[in-house]
């Protein structure tokens, strides 16, 4: 009983570190839009795609970050949303824009 009083604060605590993604350095300045015309100046780096579990699920309170860190990881600093998921993104293109050609596009 003792160990149980121990352990299970330990596991608690343990699972809130790994469940929580933090961002990349300059994921916070990443840049999100839906509109093409946003990212016709910039330079397509890759696709991004949030990762999904094992039964299909993706888990949304820590998707934006992982979106963020994709596109950031590709050399991009602005996202071209293809797929949201509640609001959430979960699938697009990252670019690469000029800071003059950066999009005034949405916040998430």
């Amino acid at each position: 009983m003792r160990h149980v009083r121990f352990l299970l604060p330990l596991m608690i605590v343990s699972s809130l570190l790994v469940a929580c993604v933090s961002l990349a350095p300059g994921a916070a300045q990443v840049r999100f839009t839906k509109s093409a015309s946003d990212v016709w100046s910039c330079s397509g780096v890759g696709n991004v795609q949030v990762p999904a579990d094992s039964s299909g699920q993706i888990d949304l309170s820590n998707a934006a970050a992982r979106f963020r860190n994709q596109v950031v990881a590709l050399g991009g600093n602005t996202a071209f949303i293809t797929s949201e998921s509640r609001g959430v993104p979960v699938e697009g293109v990252a670019y690469h824009c000029p800071e003059s050609a950066h999009p005034g596009s949405e916040t998430h």
